[in-house]
């Protein structure tokens, strides 16, 4: 009997595997045609066909198509995809971690978090004698700044989610986000006009905003948190099965709670840093990816994560910079109404599951 079932499992595992690959390259696909879409589109249309060219290096006839696309278009589009393949993964990693589905950069006040870190940081480069002009957007100091806010509220949350249940912690980081939105207000007493409006046009939310030599900066930086997410995937899986298991596997879980709280500062704080808050990717992200790789595997979720919310970035950045004729869309209002009503929808399945 032990001998005829192992095939079938084995049979049903080498299918479950073949089944991700082909749903994951689909949605690579989806991330190439999305990219491609989007350096074709905007108030001058430049056809497909070119805009591989460009890219590619290959001789151009119209010398501004290219200034077009790898001034403005490519840092946009390069910055939206590795923005959702952040927040996606970040989600990911807080919604296990934290074992709330509803978790995220977002949503447990980790975006404002970061947010209060720059004010801090511009109110103190403010206070200095000799104060340079501006903020330095996508300099080191600003990046460290916007880590550190993140960092204290993560911080805040772990120590919280030792003690209380999973709808506490979401309320927690609701009024932890709450606190650091006000504390924000506050600090804006201490600024000078210049500083302030740099501030509260960055913490309005956009991909268009990052230079070339800024992701120079920004893409190793997110490789590193990359990598930390793909260290913890295994206790991950083994934290699935509960703590008290997963000690018995051999899993430290104060060490996992650790890593997976500086991979998410890695992600979602050098992320804010460039793009300021990003709203609902982080959340809804993960739940795309869940149900349509139909697995709790992270060696399958955590890059299903990476490129639902990489092509999810690009999109909606795609959705922002059509030539609308009225007026400028915010990019948090399109994520709102692409992230909105995945949320609702998880939250009712599971409570519809009893879960």
């Amino acid at each position: 009997m032990r001998g005829s079932g192992s095939p079938g499992r084995g049979a049903h595992e080498t299918g479950s595997v073949s089944r991700a690959a082909i749903i994951l390259v689909a949605i690579g696909v989806v991330c190439v045609l999305a990219l491609l879409a989007t350096l074709s589109t905007g108030t001058v249309s430049i056809p497909p066909l070119e805009v591989g060219r460009i890219v590619l290096g290959g001789g151009v006839d119209h010398p501004a198509w290219a200034r077009i696309i790898l001034d403005f278009r490519l840092p946009r589009a390069v910055t939206g995809f590795l923005g959702g393949a952040a927040l996606g993964a970040s989600g990911l990693l807080m919604q296990t971690i934290f074992r709330n589905p509803l978790a995220g950069p977002w949503v447990l006040g980790v975006s404002d978090g970061a947010v209060l870190g720059v004010t801090a940081y511009a109110v103190v480069i403010g206070l200095l004698p000799a104060a340079p002009a501006g903020l330095g957007l996508g300099g080191l100091p600003f990046v460290v700044a916007a880590m550190a806010g993140g960092a204290l509220v993560l911080l805040v949350i772990g120590i919280v989610s030792r003690r209380v249940d999973a709808v506490t912690v979401l309320v927690a980081g609701l009024m932890i986000g709450s606190i650091a939105k006000g504390l924000v207000s506050f600090l804006f007493h201490f600024l000078d006009r210049e500083r302030m409006l740099i501030v509260e046009a960055w913490s309005d939310g956009t991909f268009a905003a990052t230079r070339v030599d800024e992701l120079q900066v920004l893409a190793p930086i997110l490789l590193v948190g990359f990598v930390l997410s793909l260290v913890a995937v295994k206790p991950l899986n083994a934290l699935l099965l509960g703590e008290r298991n997963a000690v018995g596997l051999g899993v430290s879980t104060g060490r996992t709670r650790v890593l997976v709280l500086v991979a998410v500062t890695v992600l979602a704080g050098a992320l804010t840093a460039f793009t300021g808050p990003v709203a609902f990717l982080g959340v809804a992200v993960p739940h795309i990816a869940r149900g349509l790789l139909r697995t709790a595997d992270h060696r399958v979720l955590l890059p299903g994560a990476v490129l639902v919310g990489g092509a999810l970035g690009v999109v909606a950045d795609l959705i922002v910079h059509l030539p609308w004729q009225r007026s400028v869309l915010h990019l948090n209002s399109v994520t709102a109404l692409i992230g909105a009503p995945v949320v609702l929808w998880a939250v009712l399945s599971r409570r519809r599951a009893g879960g």
